[in-house]
């Protein structure tokens, strides 16, 4: 088990500020960490080209009081009796939980565990199916809806939004500004060309991907097929690390969802440009 307490956030008196912990295993979480405290050396897809473009902006670092790393599924047992046993020995009291990579039997008892701790909701991105199966999901949510606890089970984490029964799940993704990406958007002509002249992140995917992806839309044509492969390029080379196996309940690759939000939003912000310019 790793524990990572970032500024000694745990020994503040935060007020009213939303604060997190992780309890994870695998890699998808520490990406959510590092953009969520704008980590300056985790985003690298620019490579030479980097111009800082997101650092500076924000950072969260003072509302994560923890990151607890579990031991990979695969280094466990198939079946844990006695699941209380492999959690950690002591976690902060904080407002939501974001929970990812954990052993099937550890995530069916977090809840209880989140309660006995002070946490007051929890989400848990699904990024591949298997992680998560629709059974365990169904379980885990009737625990919450009995523990009390707020409870959202993102497929994929990009696909977050805000919503009337989930107000600190809410507060999370309009303060922190991550969930379904949001853009803005402005346009010019050239050449008898519509263009994109730059595009600015209003909320970004939770992974940070959505900075990339609109850094690499400057100078796009908006013209359909122009505007799509440009997205699904930078989606693609950021990477999403969603798996490409079908979803049985999408019938799709989760990766391919979280391609079509991006492209979504963006073509949502490009028709809001070009009202604004009317």
């Amino acid at each position: 088990m790793h524990l990572l307490n970032f500024y000694g956030a745990s020994l503040i008196d935060r007020g009213k500020t939303l604060t997190l912990i992780f309890i994870y295993s695998g890699e998808f979480a520490e990406r959510v960490v590092r953009n969520l405290i704008n980590d300056p050396s985790f985003c690298k897809s620019c490579g030479l080209y980097c111009n800082s473009c997101k650092y500076g902006l924000y950072s969260y670092v003072q509302s994560i009081l923890a990151a607890i790393k579990l031991p990979n599924p695969s280094n466990l047992p198939t079946f844990i009796d006695k699941p209380e046993e492999y959690m950690p020995k002591f976690i902060p009291r904080a407002d939501i939980c974001i929970a990812s990579g954990l052993h099937k039997d550890l995530l069916l008892e977090l809840p209880t565990y989140l309660k006995k701790n002070g946490v007051k909701a929890l989400i848990v991105p699904v990024e591949d199916f298997n992680e998560v199966p629709a059974g365990l999901r169904r379980q885990v949510e009737e625990q919450c809806l009995e523990l009390g606890l707020e409870v959202v089970f993102p497929k994929p984490f990009c696909s977050l939004e805000p919503s009337e029964d989930r107000p600190l799940i809410s507060r999370f993704v309009i303060e922190f500004r991550v969930g379904r990406p949001m853009l803005e958007i402005s346009l010019v002509e050239k050449g008898g060309r519509e263009i994109i002249e730059y595009a600015f992140v209003k909320r970004s995917a939770p992974c940070g991907s959505t900075w990339y992806i609109a850094k690499r839309l400057t100078g796009v044509e908006t013209k359909r097929e122009t505007l799509y492969d440009a997205i699904a390029r930078a989606h693609h080379s950021y990477p999403c690390t969603a798996t490409m196996n079908i979803d049985p309940e999408t019938r799709e690759p989760i990766l391919h969802i979280g391609g079509y939000i991006i492209r979504e939003e963006v073509e949502k912000a490009v028709e809001k440009a070009r009202l604004q310019r009317n």
